[in-house]
């Protein structure tokens, strides 16, 4: 069977590993990119073989078109091309607002075309195989989920920052894939508090954020985000069990239960594996052979929590602590020489 075709729009940094994924995969073909700067899809089309254009509207023979532009982009071009025929992959985060987001749903239903989210980790092989030990009930019933991704980078010179193009700060940023992880291990999300740390750059959004959610079946997690500090932790996900622990690395992913040694099951994040792993996913789901792993529902959800999230963080969900002061000891009492006569007497 032939390749499905793709095509990518836009020519940032995450195409060019969208890009990679396309090679030597039996599965999937890379036909065409387009950019608006068309000096950057002709630079693109001439690393990787392929026919730039200066629109999204003119992209070749493509199936599936990868939407790899700013998020505040993402809604118009993913209507157009939904409404041209094709089916899209549109990256995180999949838009700003949930009720843009329910349109694209709309009109994928609509034309009858596949639509879904860029999230990278979900594809992660260790990250899939350590939902499947969580799934089969390895480390017991789960009673709490970790999650963080923090790493020092500079922000001021990038979109990402910038509130009108991105929706906000690493929240939505990197908060994103986050989200779509741990609804991938605990199910849908019932509630979530969210609270801003002390703001480094010089930058109009949150660069450390904490969040801290609630499974509709009642786990716990937290998230750790931040641009401005790196916490330098060997995992970034931690799945505490009744029976065991589940630690999902940068270089090694192992499992331990109560009292036994850690067991390693995985070797770490791999970037190519998991973007080769969603391309594949996505070309089998437009010939019917698998389902897609993240559907619209889940790409609406993730934006839906982002949404709470940002409510809860500027709603001022500080409780302050009472503080009462404690009764003063009185002072000894000091006896005059005439007192003194007086208690002797």
């Amino acid at each position: 069977m032939n390749p499905v075709k793709f095509a990518l729009v836009g020519t940032g940094g995450i195409a060019h590993s969208y890009a990679v994924a396309f090679q030597n995969n039996p599965h999937a073909q890379l036909v065409a990119v387009a950019d608006v700067r068309k000096d950057a899809a002709d630079a693109f089309g001439a690393k990787y073989g392929v026919p730039a254009f200066g629109s999204h509207t003119d992209l070749g023979n493509a199936e599936v078109v990868i939407v790899c532009t700013p998020p505040n982009t993402h809604t118009s071009i993913t209507l157009d091309l939904l409404r041209r025929g094709l089916h899209v992959l549109c990256e995180k985060p999949f838009t700003l607002t949930s009720a843009d987001a329910r349109k694209m749903q709309h009109e994928a239903r609509k034309a009858d075309r596949l639509l879904t989210m860029g999230s990278k980790f979900r594809y992660v092989a260790d990250v899939v195989k350590a939902k499947q030990l969580v799934a089969g009930g390895e480390i017991g019933e789960v009673i709490l989920f970790e999650n963080a991704f923090t790493s020092r980078v500079d922000m001021t010179a990038r979109w990402n920052s910038i509130p009108e193009v991105s929706g906000g700060g690493v929240l939505i940023d990197n908060g994103t894939h986050s989200v779509d992880v741990i609804r991938y291990f605990l199910g849908p999300l019932a509630e979530v508090h969210a609270v801003e740390g002390l703001r480094v750059q010089a930058i109009p959004v949150e660069d450390t954020a904490r969040l801290f959610v609630r499974s509709e079946a009642g786990v716990m997690g937290s998230i750790d985000l931040s641009w401005s500090i790196n916490k330098e932790l060997d995992w970034y996900v931690n799945v505490y069990g009744s029976r065991g622990t589940i630690q999902v690395g940068w270089k090694q992913s192992r499992m331990k239960l109560h009292g036994g040694e850690w067991t390693v099951f995985g070797n770490g994040y791999d970037k190519v594996q998991a973007f080769t792993a969603q391309v594949t996913n996505v070309a089998k789901a437009v010939r019917g052979e698998e389902a897609l792993l993240i559907t619209a529902d889940d790409a609406i959800a993730s934006v839906e929590v982002i949404e709470a999230a940002y409510r809860s963080m500027r709603a001022a969900p500080w409780t302050g602590v009472e503080h009462i002061p404690l009764t003063p000891t009185p002072p000894p009492v000091r006896l005059t020489d005439a007192v003194r006569e007086v208690v002797r007497g």
